[in-house]
């Protein structure tokens, strides 16, 4: 494989951070020509710079949402969008204008630029590294898209997995923060634990592989060694297996379609282990069904779903609201959104993110503390 130019977009987080040690590890594969982050870490963000200038004489770097669309503009081969949040929206654009590869983390930017996005973006500019799209997209190539009956993403379940909506009550910020299997920033983690991240996943899911709704499945997969399946219509299911990480979805985000050798240590199948499937619970973790009617609402409501979850999450943390009421609010406030257009433009999606998080910080200013 030719080395492939790369920018990093949010360098300092989770993704960011694994993505440059499979440069290290793959010099001859990878080049970093551009890093950006979001300010929260500057003495980490300045050590990265200080070892990538090191080895790549004039690699562009800088701070906020600006730099990060500039970076994603630059002549590469692949932008790896790693940006929490609906802030990543510009430079996912900003990439697929360019005519870079998008390798995308930033799942939110897909869900609320919806169409915006999509028509922007050629066959293939798009590569999935969120760790379910990356198996789907694994598993696809095991048949044509005319054979595909259903897409199954798998969740862990979070940390209160099988907790009645009662139990979730007295649910505090670091035990929302415990996740049994991955390591990630604040608003992810607590997106898994809500499962608002597993419902953002079902309106990615449909974005990116044009699958319907109700042929999308989730299942609780507490191991989180298969990663999510795609049934075919011969009854076949497909699966990608792994350990719960996300070094192959990266390097197959910055590789694809070609594998990185030796990107993760494969399963030891030599050790017993039991993998186990529960249905999942909608009645205690609302947010997949709400995220479904955001979806199929389509138009600026999946920025809404973000927007409201985004200062409801920010709040939680606050100790502004208790851990149940993270869903209540985002469902309250989708319930007084109108959508307006079912194709939106940029300024029609940051009009509906400014306005749902208005709206949000209305009824949380309402609440009593918890």
């Amino acid at each position: 494989m030719q080395r492939r130019d790369v920018v990093i977009l949010g360098s300092t987080g989770s993704i960011g951070t694994q993505a440059l040690d499979l440069v290290r590890a793959n010099p001859d594969r990878f080049r970093v020509v551009g890093l950006t982050a979001g300010g929260s870490q500057k003495d980490l963000f300045e050590r990265q710079v200080e070892e990538c200038a090191a080895r790549y004489p004039g690699v562009f770097s800088g701070l906020g949402e600006e730099a990060s669309v500039e970076a994603a503009g630059l002549a590469c081969d692949v932008v790896l969008n790693g940006i929490t949040g609906a802030v990543g929206l510009r430079p996912t654009l900003a990439a697929l204008d360019a005519g870079n590869t998008l390798a995308l983390a930033n799942k939110e930017s897909l869900i609320i630029g919806g169409p915006l996005v999509k028509e922007r973006a050629r066959p293939g500019q798009i590569v999935p590294v969120d760790s379910e799209h990356s198996a789907i997209a694994q598993s696809l190539r095991a048949g044509t898209a005319g054979e595909v009956r259903r897409l199954v993403l798998t969740a862990s379940g979070g940390p209160f997995r099988g907790r009645t909506r009662a139990e979730l009550a007295d649910v505090t910020p670091a035990q929302a923060l415990a996740h049994p299997n991955f390591a990630m920033g604040t608003v992810i983690t607590t997106n898994s634990a809500t499962l608002v991240n597993k419902g953002l996943e079902v309106i990615e899911a449909h974005l990116l592989f044009d699958v319907a709704f109700d042929a999308i499945d989730v299942v609780v997969h507490p191991q989180q060694y298969i990663h999510s399946m795609v049934e075919f219509t011969d009854g076949a299911v497909v699966a990608q297996l792994g350990l719960p990480t996300m070094l192959v979805p990266i390097s197959l985000g910055l590789g694809w379609p070609d594998r990185v050798p030796d990107a993760e240590t494969p399963i030891d199948w030599t050790q017993a282990s039991d993998w186990r499937f529960e249905p999942l619970d909608d009645e205690a973790f609302p947010a997949v069904s709400l995220a479904r009617a955001a979806g199929t609402a389509g138009g600026t409501a999946p920025a809404v779903y973000n927007a409201a979850n985004e200062e409801c999450v920010a709040a939680f943390h606050a100790g502004r609201l208790s851990f149940p009421q993270i869903v209540d609010v985002v469902a309250d406030v989708m319930g007084t959104h109108r959508v307006l257009s079912k194709s939106p433009g940029l300024d029609d999606v940051l009009a509906a993110d400014s306005w749902a998080r208005g709206e949000a910080r209305t009824r949380i200013e309402r609440n009593p503390a918890p």
